[in-house]
């Protein structure tokens, strides 16, 4: 799976710059809005909620905007009803695509995601019809920072995690959901810096792409993940490490 970890870890990297700022902070306070409601305004008994303030933190969301989610999730300040639909399509070279949304308007949700589908030559499927091929699992990416990449993985294998991928330049740690604050904060102790933590769906295995393929592959990604609704999309994509080099 290292080509779609890659393109994941290549997106975080560019953060907002190719994105509105206020858009990020739409989606990120959203998400604070939504792990609140779920599980209280407490993060350190709500690990949906305490991962929801990290992501925000490293794009640098202004403490008052988190505050302000927290506090209509809470329900003390009113505003949109937002409902959790995942969606799940085909893209270029039969690729499996997850879309995870949160939307106050499920007709808009699901015509935008549709018309990306579309315009990439690929097409929305029924629900069931590509979870199959993904299961959820916690994810958490290292900062090297000149560390032995080696011995890195093998502290965080020590902390309690599943499993580590490990490539020229990112680590990546897989634990099983509920397991993956428990290794994050044993990693953030031990002095392994943490660029990000997520509980994400992750391919069971993937589809090699050739370049062509792979072009589209990231066309449809990309405008995916634009869309003001969307929080997260994952593939089973495997991309040419050349494609991803001019990507980045």
């Amino acid at each position: 799976m290292a080509g779609h970890s890659k393109w994941k870890q290549i997106k975080r990297a560019k953060g907002v710059a190719d994105v509105k700022r206020s858009q990020v902070f739409t989606k990120l306070g959203r998400e604070i809005t939504v792990a609140t409601k779920q599980g209280g305004p407490d993060p350190d008994g709500n690990p949906r909620l305490r991962l929801a303030i990290d992501r925000a933190r490293e794009q640098n969301m202004p403490k008052d905007n988190i505050e302000r989610a927290i506090v209509r999730g809470s329900g003390e300040g009113g505003g949109e009803t937002l409902d959790e639909v995942m969606y799940e399509g085909y893209g270029p070279g039969g690729i499996a695509v997850l879309v995870q949304t949160l939307t106050d308007n499920r007709n808009r949700t699901v015509s935008d995601v549709r018309n990306a589908f579309v315009k990439a030559g690929g097409n929305l499927g029924e629900s069931g019809s590509v979870s199959w091929q993904f299961e959820t699992r916690g994810v958490i990416a290292l900062e090297t920072n000149g560390a032995d990449a080696e011995e890195l993985a093998l502290r965080a294998i020590d902390t309690g995690a599943d499993d580590v991928h490990v490539d020229a330049d990112t680590i990546e740690v897989y634990t099983k959901p509920e397991q993956l604050e428990s290794v994050r904060r044993a990693l953030t102790e031990a002095g392994i810096g943490v660029a990000s933590a997520e509980i994400t769906p992750v391919p069971k295995s993937t589809i090699e792409l050739d370049a062509r393929q792979a072009e589209q592959a990231l066309r449809l990604l990309d405008r995916l993940d634009e869309l003001d609704d969307v929080q997260r999309v994952a593939s089973n994509a495997e991309f040419p490490e050349e494609v991803l080099a001019a990507y980045a």
